[in-house]
């Protein structure tokens, strides 16, 4: 560039003064106000893109509760903490520490049956848990003979069939046999006509005791199901051949449990259990 063909540049270019700048930024604004208004058709502020689904239920039910996560939380959020339900607990533990029931049923008149391999919790639910039927078994395919639960002694919760899965959280297993029992054969046992929640959480043990489980005939309005990594997507094919969605609510609140209800479920109320 020469020096005339500079200087003719320089005397075109020349700067904005402080008005001139605040007067161009407030006509781009309200352009970009009336465009985009005019555009979505709104006339309010954006909604929230995305709920944050766990600070919403925590302030809801207040920080104390059973569950380990927060199952119990959403749970009570799904079914908008209605009275009388039945539900079905798999893997139970405890009668009252990391459970997914005990506020149902103490609190919100829910009764169920209670299942766990470990037969040292029944005594828990004789005191604490009038409306539950505690069952002993190991829930699996078939109703006869027994099955060995490999038994982490300092944390239950991590008991297993798999000793090499038992044995991630400890260095000493204990092994035990348990009556087998399907899921099946023992609400056929126990006259369980309906369940409102089936809650299962049995450490690998998920897509064996569902493929003997008559979803078709209870249909659960709601089942929460620990999905670890090995067994994720045989409990997706499980559910969604039964013609279950997720719940995508729930999905970031509860990074340990997968939650499903009915395709075709209006979340209608569950009605009142006969007790």
């Amino acid at each position: 560039m020469t020096v005339t063909s500079l200087s003719l540049s320089l005397s075109v270019m020349r700067k904005f003064d402080i008005v001139e700048v605040l007067a161009i930024v407030a006509f781009a604004v309200i352009v970009s106000f009336h465009v985009s208004g005019k555009l979505s058709g709104a006339s309010s502020a954006p909604v929230l893109v995305d709920e944050d689904v766990l600070e919403t239920v925590s302030k809801r039910y207040g920080t104390d509760k059973f569950s380990q996560g927060p199952e119990e939380w959403l749970i009570r959020d799904f079914f908008d903490d209605v009275r009388g339900g039945v539900f079905l607990d798999v893997g139970a533990y405890d009668a009252r520490r990391f459970s997914n029931t005990y506020r149902l049923e103490h609190d919100l008149g829910w009764s169920g049956i209670a299942i766990d391999a470990i037969k040292e919790f029944g005594a828990g639910y004789q005191q604490f848990r009038p409306h539950s039927r505690f069952v002993v078994a190991f829930v699996a395919d078939r109703d006869v003979g027994e099955e060995t639960l490999h038994i982490n002694p300092e944390d239950p919760a991590t008991s297993s069939v798999s000793d090499a899965f038992t044995h991630l959280f400890t260095k000493t297993t204990v092994a035990r046999q348990v009556p087998v029992r399907t899921l099946d054969g023992i609400l056929q046992e126990t006259g369980t006509a309906r369940i409102d929640l089936l809650s299962m959480d049995i450490e690998l043990g998920e897509p064996l005791a569902l493929h003997h489980f008559s979803i078709g005939h209870y249909r659960p309005r709601l089942a929460v199901v620990e999905a670890h990594g090995h067994t994720r997507q045989a409990i997706l094919d499980y559910f969604a051949e039964a013609g279950y969605v997720v719940v995508g609510r729930y999905l970031r609140a509860d990074t340990q449990n997968l939650y499903f209800a009915p395709h075709d479920s209006g979340r209608s109320p569950v009605q009142p259990a006969v007790q």
